[in-house]
């Protein structure tokens, strides 16, 4: 007779968490759901600066493992809407396809992100109606979903965001940085000027300088770099402000970084809303920046004060 002793049971008696395999019909289980055969995606376009956006629809053939970058191309192999009619593909922005570049930045179903990493599936699972894309909300439109972020550009010169050299000969080995000074600008290194930072600041207002007649290249540059130069900087620029202060090397040009963080546009200007840190791509640590950035804008201020 077989023993009710658990010492003497065989090992196929008990439940193996690795072989066995779950009862389709465990009451407990929940069956997935099959994946959609088509994939409706809006896009907010625009024909080119200035001019009106309108909203298109089209519907694209699902497949496992996509991302937004995939939906594109797929819409501009196709260039019909799902109404039926052929129009010009969707223009946008991609390079890297490994959230290094920062070029394919869009609002993405409400939310502004990377189109290389925002997967389908996911999106899907969040909003299964359908995908919605737009443009950044901060910066002027060329077309479609290809943004102008010169004022980004201009803000890291503003900031003077490198290390000067007067000469490209051997000049010996570079001061040495401790660990700590290391772990600190690694992540600030990591940014890409992307633009999520901004175009979720409620600070950071858009700027569209339009071209007068009969102006030259350099004297648009210069007054639109001046209209740039009065609103705020973003958390990307006072970032690298502390990036470049807190090396070795750029310690040597720092007063002129801090200089440009306190003049009109610069960290006086931020709100605190935060939103920087929340939808950064690279998980920058953009408020403390903001706050070590702060203190050294601070100290400057009272040091000019008192030194007059």
């Amino acid at each position: 007779m077989w023993s009710e002793c658990p010492m003497h049971r065989h090992w196929t008696d008990f439940p193996n968490p690795v072989f066995s395999k779950p009862n389709p019909m465990d009451a407990t289980s929940t069956p997935k759901s099959s994946p959609p055969r088509t994939i409706t995606v809006r896009v907010l376009r625009q024909d080119g600066p200035g001019q009106q956006s309108y909203w298109e629809t089209y519907r694209v053939p699902y497949e496992p493992e996509m991302n937004v970058v995939s939906v594109l191309q797929k819409i501009a192999a196709q260039a019909q809407t799902v109404d039926g009619r052929s129009v010009a593909p969707v223009a946008w922005e991609c390079n890297c396809l490994e959230e290094v570049c920062g070029s394919c930045t869009m609002v993405i179903n409400g939310r502004v992100r990377q189109a290389c990493t925002a997967l389908v599936d996911r999106l899907l699972e969040d909003r299964p109606e359908g995908i919605e894309l737009a443009p950044m909300t901060k910066f002027p439109v060329f077309r479609d979903l290809v943004v102008d972020r010169s004022r980004m550009f201009r803000a890291l010169q503003k900031i003077r965001a490198w290390l000067p050299v007067d000469g490209y000969y051997d000049m010996g080995r570079g001061p040495l940085v401790s660990r700590e000074e290391q772990e600190i600008a690694y992540p600030l290194s990591m940014c890409m000027t992307c633009g999520c930072c901004v175009d979720a600041c409620p600070q950071y207002n858009k700027i569209d300088v339009p071209r007068r007649a009969g102006e030259t290249d350099a004297e648009y540059q210069t007054r639109r770099d001046a209209e740039f130069d009065r609103n705020f900087i973003g958390a990307f620029a006072v970032s690298q402000v502390v990036l470049f202060n807190t090396h070795p090397t750029g310690r040597h040009t720092g007063l002129e970084r801090l200089e440009a963080l306190i003049a009109e546009g610069g960290i006086q200007n931020c709100g605190n809303a935060q939103n920087c840190v929340a939808v950064c791509p690279k998980e920058i640590p953009l408020t403390t920046s903001i706050g070590m950035a702060g203190r050294a804008a601070t100290i400057h201020s009272l040091k000019r004060w008192f030194d007059r």
